[in-house]
């Protein structure tokens, strides 16, 4: 976990004039903002593995091929997870349809094609490396998708605005002491957090697919070598606007 980082943003002092409310209008106030930034690895990954098959003659044989290899895929990844970290596998977006070719404007089949996406939620992030590349060898065909993501975010959160609160009532004390004033309450305060997600990343067909669209050998071997997935950082922000009562 990378350290602490705090950014401060620009603040407001509000004289007695500014004020058009009826009570606030006898009363002086001062408006602050403080963002609080922390970094922190990711703690859980989700990954969409796809199985693509199909066939020439038969739509029954092209889902017999990717059940097949599905079954492989779906045995290996549940001796992958752990359901006590609330890990799971699930199925999503499977579909199986016919391809078509036109010429002179007429349409001819050309194959039978099954797609069925596997999806993969665990907290074994410095594994998932393994993961993709025995699903690979196993005949999946794709991973369309992989989202590194924080568990923690309302405890990361938490801890965060606590900070800018705390540093937000310091910049008006400063500011109020400086102005010949001392801050008496809270007019009014306004809190947030986002998270900025490591990111999507899609990740391209293995080599062997890569190998058959060149035009290679069907019996082509997929590399022993594990890819290299990176899982970066997520950044957590937590912002306080808050407005304080004078005298």
């Amino acid at each position: 976990m990378l350290a602490a980082m705090l950014v401060t943003t620009p603040f407001m002092f509000s004289p007695v004039s500014a004020i058009n409310s009826d009570k606030d209008s006898e009363r002086g106030w001062i408006s602050v903002s403080y963002t609080a930034e922390k970094e922190v690895s990711p703690d859980t990954v989700e990954i969409s593995i796809a199985v693509k098959t199909d066939d020439k003659h038969s739509m029954q044989e092209a889902v017999r091929k990717n059940k097949e290899i599905s079954d492989k895929v779906y045995a290996y990844v549940k001796t992958f997870i752990n359901p006590e970290n609330k890990d799971y596998v699930k199925t999503s977006n499977f579909s199986a349809y016919p391809e078509y070719t036109y010429s002179s404007g007429k349409r001819y089949l050309d194959k039978y094609s099954v797609s069925n996406n596997i999806i993969v939620h665990t907290k074994y992030v410095d594994k998932i490396s393994t993961l993709i590349d025995k699903s690979l060898n196993l005949g999946a065909t794709n991973v369309d998708s992989l989202n590194f993501s924080l568990s923690e975010k309302d405890k990361e959160c938490a801890e965060l605005l606590k900070t800018a609160a705390t540093n937000a009532r310091k910049r008006a004390d400063i500011v109020a002491s400086a102005s010949g004033s001392v801050v008496t309450g809270i007019r009014n305060i306004d809190t947030s957090c986002s998270v900025n997600r490591a990111g999507n990343y899609n990740y391209a067909r293995n080599t062997l697919m890569m190998a058959k669209s060149a035009g290679a050998m069907e019996d082509a071997a997929v590399p022993e070598a594990s890819p290299n997935i990176e899982a970066g950082v997520i950044r957590v922000y937590s912002n306080v606007n808050a407005s304080y009562y004078l005298k």
